[in-house]
């Protein structure tokens, strides 16, 4: 499974969990580009975030229902798509919302790495918590947890530190953070990727400088882990991440520098939205290169993301904005709920006598009660928590 988060707003989480981009407006701008049009939240690019979430949970939660959805369509086996976004926008949105301020000086590299860890780690650590805590009372109970083999205890002090996409193998308990563990690599090389990027004074040559590092990334992954990088496992998620990341850096560097045109811009999210749904019905298995798929899939999202962050939003919408809000908390705690809801519903399946359309109806009842869930999470958890560590994180 590829899901990976992000993304912080993301990411983790968006990416979810990143900041948001009207964050940019009263930063300094950089003396060599023009100053770019305040983005605000609400708009295309929040949309997005949330509809990615929401694929991410139900690539999740496909393999719990009657029969594998993905029987249904190739879309539901294509949960790494959505990572891709994810790790993407994050690079994006850091961009857009930092990008003047770590040139300027007005936030120091280490003061932004210990934003952005404190961003994501304390509400990744309290899901680990609830979760060891669940798998502990289930064996208390003599009932182990859905698909025990993926708690095992070794793993979970790697999983807690968030260092298991940097080599180091833990491929259970909140499956998902390894994004986020990846991401926190992408954050500390940021204010050094945003520096190279505002040397580039053509926006042109920007998007093809993502395209190389994605090329080198790609084969360094053939050459050292016999993978694509979209293959790749869980512990060289740095590897998959970073060159996404980098990609979405470039491009929020070439919005920074009025490109393109809205003309233009929305018709790459047009054609971008287009050539993502003419991807789907191929089998990438049956091709014979993934990167056949994995090509165009990724410059389709790069166009998708360009498109709809440089457009204006004319009318944004509150709950878009609230949406986009809850895609982090979705990310990370879908797992744990999924973990209490599938393990009492296929006890249930397994005690009683359940026909075929009551299944379904349970699989759907899925997704309502994991929004639900996040939005308990980030209204009586995560959001208190971060407005508990703002001041310490911004150094006051």
């Amino acid at each position: 499974m590829n899901i990976p988060v992000l993304p912080p707003v993301a990411p983790a989480g968006a990416p979810a969990g990143e900041p948001t981009l009207s964050t940019a407006a009263p930063e300094a701008a950089p003396a060599v580009a023009r100053p770019a049009r305040a983005a605000t939240r609400g708009g295309a690019l929040d949309l997005l975030r949330f509809v990615a979430s929401l694929l991410i949970v139900i690539y999740h939660f496909g393999a719990e229902g009657p029969l594998r959805i993905e029987r249904f369509g190739q879309v539901f086996s294509r949960g790494f798509l959505a990572t891709d976004f994810f790790l993407m926008l994050s690079g994006y949105v850091l961009g857009r919302a930092y990008g003047a301020s770590t040139l300027t000086g007005r936030i120091s590299h280490g003061r932004f790495w210990l934003r952005r860890v404190g961003r994501v780690w304390p509400g990744h650590l309290i899901v680990l918590l609830l979760m060891a805590a669940l798998v502990l009372v289930l064996n208390s109970l003599g009932t182990d947890a859905h698909k025990p083999s993926r708690f095992a205890w070794d793993q979970l002090p790697v999983q807690a530190l968030l260092v298991h996409a940097w080599g180091v193998n833990s491929d259970g308990w909140n499956l998902p953070s390894w994004s986020l563990s990846a991401l926190i690599v992408c954050y500390a090389l940021f204010p050094w990727l945003w520096r190279a990027a505002n040397r580039v004074r053509h926006p042109l040559v920007l998007p093809l400088i993502g395209a190389a590092a994605f090329a080198v990334c790609e084969l360094l992954a053939r050459r050292l882990f016999h993978h694509a990088l979209s293959d790749l496992p869980f512990r060289f998620g740095v590897v998959r991440a970073l060159p996404l990341f980098t990609l979405g850096v470039c491009l929020a560097r070439a919005v920074e520098m009025d490109w393109p045109s809205e003309r233009a811009a929305r018709a790459l999210l047009v054609g971008g939205c287009v050539l993502l749904a003419a991807m789907q019905p191929l089998d990438r298995y049956a091709l014979p290169d993934v990167l056949i798929f994995d090509v165009p899939s990724l410059i389709a999202i790069a166009a998708i993301v360009l498109g709809a962050g440089r457009l204006p939003v004319k009318h944004p919408k509150a709950w878009i904005e609230e949406g986009a809000k809850l895609s982090f908390a979705l990310f990370i705690t879908h797992i744990l709920v999924g973990v209490i809801y599938w393990s009492a519903v296929h006890a249930l399946i397994a005690a009683v006598p359940i026909g075929i359309g009551w299944q379904w109806l349970m699989w759907l009842a899925s997704f309502p009660i994991a929004l639900g869930a996040a939005w308990l999470f980030h209204t009586y958890v995560d959001q208190p928590l971060q407005d508990r560590l703002a001041p310490w994180l911004r150094g006051r």
